[in-house]
């Protein structure tokens, strides 16, 4: 790729200029002189050129971290069962977005999937497998039960949802949801992660 010398003295590759002139900011011009430096390629530094003018670097760990959830599905009920499992299956493959392998351990998570009954003795656990994610950390209430206690609501030893316990991200309703459904949701994360506030999360 070809050099271009602009009226300041400053060398950027050509394909960094096509359109409208982009603006060049002081981190931008100190970047693109260290790969300079160091002998790096025009179109590597056009590349990175690119990426440091566009988005901070939380806008950028955002974007990858919404391309690579890891969850953990912790089921307690009839949706783990029927929502969940039929998602993996050939019919739905949710593997065609990269989230089909559950973690077997809250600690390589940042997705946790509470799936049915949430009763009061369960609840701590619940808690501290969500304390034990490392940070940043999302969480889907799956099903009805999940989300206000479903038809148990009354009941004595039941959680009335577990919004009440922990921070809930995305909330799937359903008795159980659907396959479809929990794509959605999914996706629905992945777009929250993705144009999160910066330093948000």
């Amino acid at each position: 790729m070809e050099i271009k010398n602009d009226n300041d003295g400053f060398k950027r590759p050509l394909g960094y200029l096509q359109g409208e002139e982009p603006i060049i900011d002081e981190v931008t011009k100190d970047t693109i002189k260290r790969l300079e430096l160091v002998g790096a390629d025009p179109a590597t530094i056009g590349e990175v050129a690119q990426v440091v003018r566009i988005a901070p670097l939380e806008k950028l760990l955002n974007w990858g971290r919404s391309n690579s959830l890891w969850p953990f599905g912790f089921g307690l009920a009839c949706c783990a069962i029927e929502g969940l499992m039929a998602v993996n299956m050939a019919r739905f493959d949710l593997s065609r977005f990269g989230y089909e392998v559950m973690r077997p351990s809250p600690r390589q998570a940042d997705v946790l999937l509470v799936c049915g009954t949430v009763s009061k003795k369960i609840a701590p656990i619940v808690v501290r497998l969500y304390e034990q994610m490392a940070d940043p950390k999302y969480v889907i209430a799956m099903g009805s039960c999940a989300i206000s206690g479903g038809p148990f609501v009354d009941s004595y030893h039941v959680v009335p949802g577990i919004d009440k316990l922990i921070p809930v991200d995305v909330y799937l309703p359903g008795c159980p949801p659907r396959p479809e459904a929990v794509i959605h949701a999914f996706l629905q994360l992945k777009q929250k992660i993705k144009h999160a506030e910066v330093g948000k999360k």
